[in-house]
């Protein structure tokens, strides 16, 4: 059992795609599209603006309420690959074509470490931290930079605007 106090490492994650299937306002459930090994995911914020009320005859100060929330945009890096899944969600929403909205899983696995050993490879680990970015956009894509003189892996960038961040239990339900 690992120390909850203890520091996660972050290197471990992975992101899944899903459709939301539902029926008028009730869900229907989830099939899953894609899946992949990112090696960057940042973006993942939430920030309340606090609504100010000055009261008359209140010399202290204002008083601060919950305002709205407002989401940032997650930026997902991986190396480019055959695989054009990115490409073709860009291509549908940017085209003009239905906004094809999806659910994005960000989970985050612990190293599987117990007593100071490293774990087979092949291990994924214990999901630690699961969040849902729901109606999922992307708003820009991103293809590598082409060098001749380079050996680098080229790496490809989406970035997804989305309408709300959750929290999920290690079940995949809300917490």
């Amino acid at each position: 059992m690992t120390d909850p106090l203890a520091p996660l490492h972050v290197f471990r994650f992975e992101v899944a795609f899903h459709e939301v299937l539902v029926d008028g306002d009730r869900p229907l459930g989830e099939v899953p599209l894609c899946r992949g090994a990112f090696s960057e995911c940042s973006g993942l914020e939430a920030t309340m603006e606090p609504r100010v009320i000055r009261a008359g005859g209140v010399n202290r100060g204002a008083f601060q309420r919950v305002g709205p929330v407002s989401y940032g945009t997650v930026i997902l890096k991986r190396g480019i690959t055959s695989n054009r899944d990115l490409w073709t969600w860009w291509d549908l929403v940017s085209g003009g074509k239905y906004a094809y909205r999806l659910k994005a899983t960000i989970t985050l696995y612990d190293t599987g470490m117990t007593s100071g050993s490293a774990p087979p490879e092949s291990e994924r680990g214990q999901p630690v931290w699961s969040w849902a970015l729901h109606h999922c956009l992307p708003v820009k894509f991103k293809a590598p930079d082409l060098m001749a003189k380079g050996g680098d892996v080229g790496i490809e960038e989406i970035h997804l605007a989305h309408e709300g961040l959750e929290l999920l239990d290690s079940q995949g339900g809300a917490r």
